[in-house]
């Protein structure tokens, strides 16, 4: 669940950076704009890991329980 909750907040934060940021015209990116993205980048591939690691963790234990 803790995965699929910081897929979807980073994704939309992404998203919402990419639309507002990047693809209108403004003010250049600034420092924190930019820390902002990588730390939004960097909890989307957590939770992408948590996810999967979650998945693996139960086929394994579906696999190991008794017929």
């Amino acid at each position: 669940m803790i995965g699929w909750v910081l897929v979807v907040t980073s994704s939309a934060y992404l998203a919402y950076f990419l639309k507002v940021r990047v693809l209108t015209p403004g003010p250049l990116l600034e420092k924190k704009d930019w820390i902002q993205l990588v730390i939004s980048t960097v909890t989307l591939m957590i939770g992408i890991a948590n996810v999967r690691l979650a998945a693996m963790r139960e086929q394994r234990q579906r696999s190991q329980l008794p017929k």
